[in-house]
């Protein structure tokens, strides 16, 4: 059998065996209706509160605060345009970024476009980061909406959250956050942060796909995204997807109470993987924060090679990685985001990403160095740019 190395884990996670355990029950045995009101609904809906409460308590929210959605991508979307619509008699102004997820970004061109909306996306240091006096400088009378995602899902980069949920709070603007890389990876505390709004997705915690949550502050007064019946205390219609919800719940429960010692972990695993290519393999480099990045992530650059050539030869090898985001695969564009931190387009074109999950090893990490190393030489050996860079002895 081929070997395999899954280092994709921001594109989406194997379900735990134990969360398939959990959902099972809930596809052929309880499986009714938990809108009904008959016994066998019952199941499902106590099934459907225990999740909602578990996730609650380790954002340190009020179950009544968590809302199930289809996809941290629906959750993005309802929180930026049910925002728009509920305050846009305050103002019309929403700030963000330049590195958010396609999700935001998107949303915020359709409010920009169709709805009148004013956006102002924030520049970010050759980190990734948020600068402080750059967010509280875009701040107007007409803002009525602040989304800064809370980890990067390329680079890995880990936003100045709290303090940017506070500049929000005095001001008396929404603050919402794409925690989707970070819930589960990060501790994350709704009152502590200042967080009004934040949206998540299991698949990336080893839970189903196809399941997500808006968090939903006490009081944030945004409407319905979709419409229908009373689903989600009449905010969310459709009937609910209660096996993906139970999955949502073990999941985000598992990733809880892993979490000390598997980002630990991962953290030095993320370190040796970071050595080994800065040391082993010329012309590299990192990409994000070398401090204050997710636990698993690695993003590199790797010069005078084309990262969908890399990919290619790594999958023969067996070695699953990404070129940037899973969302954005198949697009001959440089990343955004490595645009956005100021890498010129022909080393952002060479850039790789590998996010760790539970049940990578050191041995995994050295194979993967080795590999690369023979692939990366091979590709230069090819390379016209890099037989010019060689032959005039010019600096990387």
């Amino acid at each position: 059998m081929k070997k395999m190395i899954y280092l994709d884990n921001a594109a989406t996670t194997r379900t735990a065996p134990e969360v398939v355990e959990a959902m099972l029950p809930y596809f052929a045995e309880n499986y009714g209706n938990p809108s009904s009101v008959y016994e066998l609904a019952g199941a499902s809906k106590e099934a459907v509160a225990k999740a909602r409460e578990t996730i609650a308590e380790i954002l340190g929210a009020k179950s009544n605060e968590i809302y199930f959605t289809g996809s941290g991508t629906e959750a993005d979307n309802w929180a930026l345009v049910a925002a728009f619509e509920a305050y846009q008699g305050k103002g019309n102004h929403i700030i963000t970024t330049k590195i958010e997820h396609h999700a935001i970004l998107h949303t915020c061109e359709y409010l920009e476009k169709v709805r009148g909306a004013k956006i102002t996306y924030l520049d970010v240091d050759e980190n990734g980061i948020v600068k402080l006096e750059d967010l509280e400088k875009a701040i107007t009378p007409e803002t009525i909406l602040i989304s800064v995602m809370y980890a990067n899902n390329e680079i890995g980069t880990i936003q100045p959250i709290r303090e940017i949920g506070l500049i929000a709070k005095e001001h008396g603007i929404l603050f919402h956050t794409d925690a989707v890389q970070a819930f589960g990876q990060l501790p994350i505390q709704m009152d502590a942060d200042n967080i009004d709004m934040l949206s998540s997705s299991a698949h990336k915690i080893n839970g189903p796909k196809g399941i997500g949550f808006l968090y939903i502050r006490k009081g944030v007064k945004i409407r319905s995204f979709l419409h229908g019946g009373a689903q989600e205390r009449k905010r969310r219609a459709g009937t609910e997807n209660v096996a993906g919800i139970v999955g949502y719940g073990c999941a985000a429960k598992r990733a809880a109470d892993s979490m000390q010692e598997r980002t630990a972990k991962e953290r030095e695993l993320r370190n040796h993987l970071i050595r080994r290519i800065m040391k082993e393999i010329p012309y590299a480099r990192l990409n994000g924060d070398p401090v204050k990045r997710l636990p698993n992530n690695v993003n590199v650059s790797l010069q005078f090679i084309e990262g969908e050539s890399l990919l290619i030869m790594m999958d023969m090898e067996g070695i699953c990685a990404s070129s940037g985001s899973a969302c954005t695969s198949g697009s001959l564009d440089p990343s955004h985001v490595l645009l956005a931190i100021g890498l010129p387009h022909e080393i952002a074109h060479g850039s790789l990403r590998f996010t760790l999950g539970d049940e990578t090893t050191k041995e995994d990490l050295d194979y993967v160095v080795d590999k690369l190393k023979g692939i990366v030489e091979h590709l230069r050996s090819m390379s016209p740019l890099y037989e010019d860079f060689v032959k005039n002895g010019k600096k990387a």
